[in-house]
């Protein structure tokens, strides 16, 4: 990605910025490799599953269930806690969404078991038929409901549905209850420099945030050997250290960004602008290009300046100073303020002058806006007068002269 301060090497920066070091974070901190910890795998998890086994048996020797002796009691109760904690260990590595479904699809399947139950009661078998098959009912219907709710749940995406209702509850929280607007800063953004006078006019809310890798990049531009890359690196500087010292702007260095060490400056604020539920404030046109389609808001200064630029209607005067002679015979070309073009028909002899003119028509093209126009009759008529009081003062002058040196020379008066 094409970007003004593109080429410059990636190099060690000894310099600093308002007390944080532009340290890459690879050498900022060491790097400590961990083995990854299975769940489930710490000594008070066992001790909690040994706890369970022992209340488990205890209770079965207590009880004797189904006429079981003490001992087969007891060994009961420990088949029982192992499959619980059978299950256990199985649901650990399972999904939030499966399990959502299979607990909402095993209540439904219980919840028609007994609907098939309550007809089984009123039929006429014998009772131990019907009991066995109420009791395969109800183990066949929760099953058949949480393996099925299990596997059918992302179908349901309960993820969104999940997200609608944090949405509409976040809708519903009061204005001063709201979570901060955040802004990520870009580098092309510090280096125009315009953001500094948007923010001292208060038209930014919220929490200016600049990450360090592009407080990192600005410092590289800052030390590159090209002098113009190097000055445009320091009014970055300048510019952000401006609008820290800005009372009504808060403005926070992002040091330690969870966003992925590998890709350009535009990646990681597109990844961390996706992380924080920010806004990217850029001048970089690919950057504006890539962060709207993904779906990003982002605030371009440079769309800002044209929406701000005066609207100019057809037959309106101006006032403007030529410049150059235009493309066209006998044109002048002017410029306002703004950069925008101004084309003057008539306007070739009032280079470097202000003239008035009237404007003709305004296009619109993929550079900018250009203004046509003429030059205005009184402003023409105007000039005439005075070219023609200079003239006759000048004729004036030169008649005097001529008397005077008739005067003193005579004899060129008989010649």
């Amino acid at each position: 990605m094409s970007r003004a301060y593109s080429g410059v090497e990636r190099r060690a920066v000894s310099s600093s910025f308002s007390g944080v070091p532009a340290v890459p974070e690879s050498e900022s901190r060491p790097v400590i490799s961990r083995k990854p910890r299975l769940p489930g795998t710490s000594l008070e998890s066992w001790v909690l599953r040994g706890f369970l086994v022992a209340c488990a048996a205890a209770i079965c020797y207590t009880l004797r269930p189904f006429h079981l002796s003490g001992a087969a009691a007891a060994g009961f109760g420990v088949l029982t806690a192992a499959a619980i904690l059978a299950a256990e260990l199985r649901l650990r590595w399972a999904a939030l969404s499966g399990l959502l479904g299979g607990a909402f699809g095993a209540v439904l399947g219980i919840f028609a078991a007994v609907l098939v139950t309550l007809i089984i009661s009123r039929t006429a078998e014998p009772e131990p038929t019907k009991s066995f098959l109420e009791c395969a009912v109800l183990v066949a219907f929760a099953y058949l409901g949480l393996v099925l709710g299990s596997n059918k749940a992302g179908d349901l995406h309960l993820e969104t549905i999940g997200e609608r209702v944090v949405g509409r509850s976040a809708a519903a929280v009061p204005a001063a209850m709201a979570p901060e607007a955040l802004k990520l800063l870009d580098t092309s953004v510090l280096i125009d420099g315009r953001i500094a006078d948007i923010c001292e006019a208060q038209f930014l809310d919220g929490v200016l945030i600049v990450p360090q890798f592009v407080l990192h990049e600005l410092q590289l531009v800052a030390d590159s050997g090209d002098a113009l890359k190097r000055q445009r690196g320091r009014r970055g500087l300048d510019v952000l250290e401006r609008i820290r010292k800005m009372p009504g702007v808060e403005v926070r260095v992002l040091e330690n960004a969870s966003c992925s060490p590998a890709g350009g400056v535009d990646h990681k604020l597109v990844e961390l602008a996706r992380q924080m539920g920010a806004k990217i404030v850029t001048n970089d046109f690919n950057l504006n290009k890539v962060a709207t389609v993904q779906g990003f808001s982002v605030l371009n200064v440079n769309q800002l300046a044209n929406a701000l630029k005066p609207v100019v209607l057809p037959g309106e005067p101006m006032r403007v100073l030529i410049l150059r002679e235009g493309k066209e015979a006998n044109q002048g070309v002017a410029y306002l303020d703004d950069g925008t073009m101004v084309v003057v028909d008539g306007a070739k002899r009032f280079i470097n002058k202000s003239v008035d003119i009237t404007v003709t028509s305004v296009h619109q093209t993929t550079a900018g806006k250009m203004i046509f126009g003429r030059v205005d009759d009184r402003s023409e008529s105007g000039t005439t007068v005075r070219h023609a009081a200079t003239g006759a003062g000048r004729g004036s002058d030169a008649g005097s002269l001529d008397r005077g040196t008739r005067a003193m020379y005579p004899e060129t008066e008989a010649d």
